[in-house]
């Protein structure tokens, strides 16, 4: 009975992925970052504006409304960091601005309204959330911090898909993990928060 309903599993399954409507987009924005110190107070931040670009797969299916998208960009992101107290200017840092530079891989849940009489040809609102994996590329030059390798983010987000090919969405990432830690204290680290809008062409529906 166990392998009957899993031979019946895979088959609804198969069925379900040749009926979803597969689509692949350009996609480019702004973002504005933040290095979230969890220990307020030794090294205080400012928001950094920074871009990301890259390509996006939609995986849609039809009549449900629900589909995932995933994709991989460059995703230029950092912070403004204040490390003029003692600590950090007796070492000869002061107001330091740390790029990081990552391949980002999302993979999203996301849900779009599908049956608006008509009017999803024209506008059609959705919104997605999931994991962001970030892998470090390059960073900037700033020796007060070593440089995790890679950082995983929690994404939320909504947007509108215009005439079926154009999308402009905007969202939040909460870091999950560490991006970086500072060098003279132990268990002093940040975690990615940013800000996204991006546009999406897809080439095809």
């Amino acid at each position: 009975m166990k392998r009957l309903s899993a031979i019946a599993a895979l088959i609804c399954l198969c069925a379900a992925s040749a009926m979803a409507q597969f689509r692949a987009a350009g996609v480019a924005g702004v973002n504005v970052n933040t290095l979230h110190f969890f220990q307020e107070g030794i090294a205080p931040t400012g928001n950094a504006v920074g871009f990301h670009a890259g390509v996006l797969g939609e995986l849609m299916f039809p009549g449900i409304g629900f589909g995932i998208d995933f994709g991989l960009l460059y995703n230029q992101s950092g912070s403004e960091v204040d490390l003029t107290k003692k600590i950090w200017s007796s070492q000869g840092f002061g107001n330091e601005r740390v790029r990081l530079h990552y391949a980002q891989i999302p993979l999203h849940l996301r849900f779009k309204w599908t049956r608006l009489s008509g009017l999803e040809d024209y506008v059609a609102p959705f919104a997605y959330g999931g994991p962001e994996l970030d892998i470090l590329l390059a960073h900037s030059d700033c020796k007060a911090f070593d440089y995790n390798g890679a950082a995983l983010g929690l994404t939320a987000g909504l947007g509108v898909e215009i005439m079926r090919n154009w999308q402009v969405s905007a969202s939040y990432t909460w870091g999950m993990t560490q991006a970086v830690q500072t060098k003279l204290l132990d268990n002093f680290f940040a975690r990615n928060r940013q800000w996204t809008v991006r546009v999406a062409y897809f080439f095809k529906h």
